[in-house]
């Protein structure tokens, strides 16, 4: 019995995944439904402004003109606001499931203006609104027991009594089934977003250090370039100081477990904040966002060095291995990453040839 208190629990909070895989893939299910809803608005304007104009002509619509109005002018306003929202604003899903209930009201409307009929519309809505979003399947049963609750209840003064039993019966029926609708489709795309994440990860992943390869390095940083609201920036360029010796000296497994060590030290120093990943061969990039402060800069390549030094050992010797650092201040100017690399690089040149100092910022 516990086990299936467990399972039902892991199925309406978690989609049936594991409770880590399910908050590193929320935002990805936020986007999606801030999508798919900014859609659904400019469709539910459209209709709603449709029906406003077949009202002024028809008797049968012109009661409901009221209706069709606020919900036209609801459903304009919500798409000037998407326009405004990030698309993984928490925000925004607030805005969706009031939108969603608002829905449900509407029906109560349609429902009421024909009290001698059962109410298809309502019950229409509590089967197809759980397929177009994706949530905890907890909340959306919160949303259909919440709607069914005020629909049945209003309608019990509304309706004649036979009606309304007919649709008590299909309302707590077709509730029932849109719960668990909603927790089969939420399971089965949950598990896709997981499945695409673990797959991107993989395609991004450096397989000797388990950080990003240059190709993720490459995106993410002109992603954070091209955005207009960000204009501070410090990529580190390091590499390992002769590293071709190494590798001549001891083998190539050598030089493989130099690039590792060096790996881990930066991936316990840093945090998913930064952008951290291997360029090639043992060059390394780390991009530290929103501060260009020179002291800043500086003080982070010292505990970079530092952390290589205790960290970085040449196997069986125990030897200790050093590095160089070449650094790029980002103020704007810069419009890709490889405009920026090429500063950095050419400040680590520098660094490598200067017997004082291993750091080396590009004026």
């Amino acid at each position: 019995m516990k086990a299936l208190l467990r399972t039902i629990r892991n199925y309406l909070f978690y989609c049936g995944t594991s409770p880590d895989e399910y908050n590193k893939i929320r935002k990805d299910t936020y986007v999606s439904n801030f999508v798919v809803w900014r859609i659904l608005h400019f469709f539910m304007a459209a209709v709603f402004a449709a029906l406003c104009l077949t009202a002024l002509a028809n008797d049968l619509l012109r009661s409901n003109i009221v209706i069709y109005l606020a919900a036209f002018v609801y459903s304009a306003s919500v798409i000037v606001f998407f326009f405004v929202l990030r698309k993984d604003s928490p925000f925004a899903q607030v805005i969706i499931y009031l939108s969603i209930f608002l829905l449900f009201l509407f029906g109560c409307f349609i429902s009421k203006n024909n009290p001698v009929a059962p109410a298809t519309t309502f019950i229409a809505l509590l089967l197809i609104t759980p397929m177009f979003i994706i949530d905890r399947p907890f909340f959306m049963a919160l949303e259909l027991s919440a709607a069914s609750v005020v629909f049945l209840t209003w309608m019990r003064y509304v309706k004649p009594y036979d009606i309304w039993m007919v649709d008590v019966i299909n309302v707590i029926i077709f509730t029932i089934v849109g719960i668990f609708l909603s927790i089969i489709a939420n399971a089965v795309r949950i598990r896709e977003f997981v499945l695409t994440r673990k797959i991107n990860i993989q395609k991004d992943t450096d397989e000797l250090t388990g950080l990003r390869n240059k190709g993720a390095l490459t995106r993410e940083i002109n992603a954070f370039l091209a955005d207009s609201a960000t204009s501070k920036g410090i990529l580190f360029v390091l590499d390992v100081d002769r590293f071709k010796s190494i590798n001549d000296t001891f083998g190539h497994d050598v030089g493989d477990s130099v690039i590792e060590q060096l790996g881990a030290v930066l991936r316990k120093m840093f945090t998913d904040s930064e952008i951290v990943g291997r360029f090639g061969g043992d060059e390394f990039v780390i991009f530290r966002k929103d501060t260009n402060d020179r002291d800043t800069a500086f003080r982070i390549a010292a505990d970079i060095l530092a952390g290589a030094s205790e960290g970085v050992a040449l196997p069986e010797t125990g030897q200790r291995v050093g590095a160089s650092i070449g650094i790029a201040l980002y103020s704007g100017a810069e419009t890709g990453y490889s405009e920026l690399f090429k500063k950095a690089d050419t400040a680590l040149y520098r660094a490598k040839n200067d017997p004082e100092s291993s750091v080396c910022v590009y004026e």
